[in-house]
């Protein structure tokens, strides 16, 4: 399999992609994920993973065949607001009271650069994740896991988080923040072969 530049310091994306096989390094991209404007928040994710793309393929040496470049960005959004991770404790706490009892939207959007044809392809995935109604023990127990931290909405729902999730309409993977259904689609799409020789 041909390598891809994942970028994206994401512990849990790195993961998956270890998890499908895919080579891959990684090249952190330096993306100011506030510069998006008056956008419509479904539209941001998008915008950031290639954005994200278009950094790496701005950093690597001249002389340097771009090869697969995978992009990608998850935004939780409630009642017209966006959770991403939390600075500290208060705020984390104040997640979590927020999502308490209700359905939350996750989006997360990949962006795939194929090298030999100069060509992005990108795939949005929405997940609609219903939390059970939380005490403040629940909560309290949840933060002291240390779990919510560097988790966007102050959250995993690969973790311990799961306790709590009522429902999911989507796919797990997608929260997680690399839908694999949508990942494969997109390479199969550009002929990269996940299940040949």
């Amino acid at each position: 399999m041909e390598p891809i530049i994942l970028a994206s310091g994401s512990p849990r994306r790195q993961e998956i992609l270890k998890m499908m096989g895919i080579p891959f390094q990684v090249i952190i991209p330096d993306v100011d994920e506030s510069d998006t404007g008056d956008m419509e928040l479904e539209l941001i994710p998008e915008f950031l993973a290639s954005k994200k793309v278009e950094y790496v393929t701005k950093v690597l040496p001249p002389e340097q065949e771009v090869p697969w470049i995978l992009g990608a960005d998850t935004l939780t959004i409630l009642d017209g607001k966006t959770y991403g991770k939390p600075a500290d404790t208060d705020e984390a706490t104040r997640f979590l009271e927020t999502f308490s009892g209700k359905t939350q939207t996750v989006v997360t959007s990949l962006a795939l650069y194929n090298g030999n044809l100069h060509f992005l392809s990108t795939r949005t995935c929405k997940t609609l994740v219903t939390f059970t109604e939380l005490s403040k023990e629940e909560i309290d127990w949840y933060l002291s896991t240390g779990e919510w931290h560097n988790a966007a909405g102050g959250y995993r729902i690969q973790g311990l988080a799961s306790y709590f999730i009522r429902k999911i309409e989507g796919t797990n993977s997608a929260v997680v923040g690399l839908p694999l259904f949508e990942l494969y689609d997109m390479l199969k799409e550009q002929g990269y072969s996940l299940i040949g020789d």
